[in-house]
């Protein structure tokens, strides 16, 4: 381990937790891991330590104080993550619609998700189901956090992820590169149980779960399905919705057989 240095104070470029280190770092995005002095001895930071190892990534160990002041959540370990670049970054809208997506490719539309928890539980759910992108809002939307990375498990430093001003315009990129745009709405006539997935690229479209999908939003879909709810309560909260329909109405029509 080197010796303790200054400290980078950008919080943009901080990620903390074990398991969402560990993450960053199979992905290859840690420059630098900061953990508190005897690392080693604690079983759980032992293995973030191994991973870095492993990839030759610096560990520099700081006293508990100085971590304090960059993330109070840290929980013994920081990493430093390499600066966002032109080709790393969040795509474009443009990127969109000129993309060479797979004939099958399934994207995750976020409509006004705001808390980083919910972005983050919805991004693991999308990159499970092996989506090739998510598409979230840069306004009233929910910020790649350090907590958002740790809700995700690391599916948020694999999938591609656009971030865009107006999502009813990016649905309408998406739909230029061949995708049918399928919103989830609890008051849509057809729930997913009797209402087939088309076939070739989709974009599932998920709102908010207090207003659901905005105006715009809803009428940009080409189709509207809801998820029928048995119980006693009328709703999921988005990122069970979202893997609801991923998983019970979007990838069984690769099995090639019935829901």
């Amino acid at each position: 381990m080197s010796a303790p240095g200054s400290l980078m104070r950008s919080r943009g470029e901080l990620i903390t937790g074990r398991r969402a280190v560990a993450e960053a770092i199979g992905a290859g995005r840690v420059v630098e891991v900061l953990v508190v002095p005897g690392a080693r001895r604690n079983q759980g930071l032992r293995a973030v330590l191994g991973a870095a190892d492993r990839a030759r990534v610096p560990v520099r160990e700081v006293g508990r104080t100085d971590l304090d002041q960059l993330a109070r959540d840290h929980r013994g370990v920081i990493a430093r993550v390499r600066p966002v670049g032109p080709h790393a970054g969040p795509l474009s809208e443009r990127d969109l619609a000129e993309t060479e997506w797979a004939e099958d490719a399934i994207a995750v539309v976020l409509d006004g998700i705001e808390d980083p928890q919910n972005l983050g539980a919805a991004a693991r759910s999308a990159e499970a189901a092996g989506a090739s992108v998510l598409v979230s809002r840069t306004h009233r939307g929910a910020p790649v956090t350090d907590a958002a990375i740790r809700a995700s498990a690391g599916a948020l430093l694999h999938l591609p992820h656009a971030r865009v001003a107006n999502i009813a315009r990016a649905i309408e990129r998406l739909q230029e590169a061949g995708f049918t745009a399928i919103g989830l709405d609890g008051a849509a006539e057809r729930s997913i149980f009797d209402t087939r997935c088309p076939e070739g690229r989709v974009a599932i479209v998920l709102g908010s779960e207090g207003a659901g999908l905005s105006r715009l939003v809803r009428e940009r879909c080409d189709l509207l399905v809801a998820l029928p709810m048995r119980g006693r309560v009328d709703s999921l909260n988005a990122a069970a919705s979202l893997a609801a329909a991923l998983y019970a109405f979007v990838l069984p029509r690769e099995l090639g057989g019935d829901r």
